[in-house]
């Protein structure tokens, strides 16, 4: 299924008339995390592909261009709340719960402590690894793990009304902010700053760019190029 998702995504990110990815599930939770029965009495070998597999699925939604926005309809635990803090954007159910529960049974969240770290920081990760205990919808917003939780009645309409919105822009404006946000997040500011003001200044150059600048000046709606 990982692997089948990875391939998803790469197609998506390769069709020009997708403006948006929106990933979420079919039942009712988001994502349970790994399947512990293809994990026991296995070599290292083995292990060793189930996680670089699901390393894959993680970076492959934060390098294609499109803007990837988790609809978590129910629990996101261990790999599954990796899952969510990877998207670009997360939008909840304000009945799901979130954790990273593998110090109960022995198996640490190492990886999904990767993406979890960074999106709520380092005194809040650590709470959830080391106690295992889950987290719900509303701290999970305020600890910025998602972005907003909304009663399930709600949901698919709050995501469509922030993917159509984001998808507005220029596509090529959204590959080049996306990768310019996780090329320079984990930079020395100095750095990051350079990076990014040179990313400016192309990004300035494109057609695109111009047609925008130029649109608001004379107060009417862009043509988006893609160039």
């Amino acid at each position: 299924m990982m692997r089948e998702a990875t391939a998803a995504i790469h197609s998506l990110g390769e069709d020009d008339s997708c403006g948006v990815v929106v990933l979420t599930g079919s039942g009712p939770a988001l994502s349970a995390g790994h399947e512990l029965g293809e994990m026991v009495d296995r070599t290292l070998e083995h292990e060793r592909e189930v996680f670089a597999t699901c390393v894959d699925l993680m970076e492959s939604i934060q390098s294609i261009r499109q803007p990837v926005i988790a609809e978590v309809q129910g629990h996101a635990i261990a790999a599954g709340c990796q899952l969510v803090a990877t998207c670009d954007l997360a939008v909840a159910v304000d009945t799901a719960r979130f954790g990273t529960p593998g110090v109960k049974i022995g198996l640490f969240c190492s990886t999904p402590m990767v993406a979890v770290s960074r999106n709520i920081g380092r005194k809040r990760a650590l709470q959830m690894l080391l106690t295992g205990e889950t987290i719900d919808a509303a701290t999970a917003v305020d600890w910025g793990l998602v972005n907003e939780a909304v009663p399930a009645d709600r949901l698919r309409a709050r995501v469509d009304e922030l993917a159509l919105s984001i998808a507005d822009a220029s596509s090529l404006t959204l590959k080049i902010g996306k990768q310019a946000f996780y090329r320079q997040i984990d930079l020395p500011q100095e750095q990051a700053y350079a990076e990014m003001a040179e990313t400016m200044a192309t990004n300035a150059m494109t057609c695109d760019a111009q047609e925008g600048m130029s649109a608001f000046l004379e107060k009417r709606s862009p043509q988006w190029r893609g160039e």
